[in-house]
């Protein structure tokens, strides 16, 4: 995973997606690396979860749960 920050994370939501309120994706975006830095696991296999796709979701999942995809060396995870 590539790391980067809840701000820059943000903007790139924002620029991708519509209706996307930035302040409540800020606030969700920073439960999500507060939880996974907590210890909170992924809901359907127990391994961390991942904070990013958590934060979109709203349900701790790692990324493979969350995507179906085993390879994160493109994706990002905030820090």
């Amino acid at each position: 995973m590539q790391p980067i920050t809840i701000e820059k994370y943000a903007d790139m939501v924002m620029r991708n997606n519509k209706g996307y309120n930035r302040a409540d994706l800020i606030k969700s975006l920073r439960a999500a690396l507060a939880a996974k830095q907590n210890g909170a696991k992924c809901m359907i296999c127990g391994q961390p979860i991942w904070a990013a796709g958590s934060a979109i979701t709203g349900e701790n999942l790692c990324f493979t749960c969350t995507t179906g995809e085993t390879d994160d060396n493109e994706d990002y995870e905030i820090e």
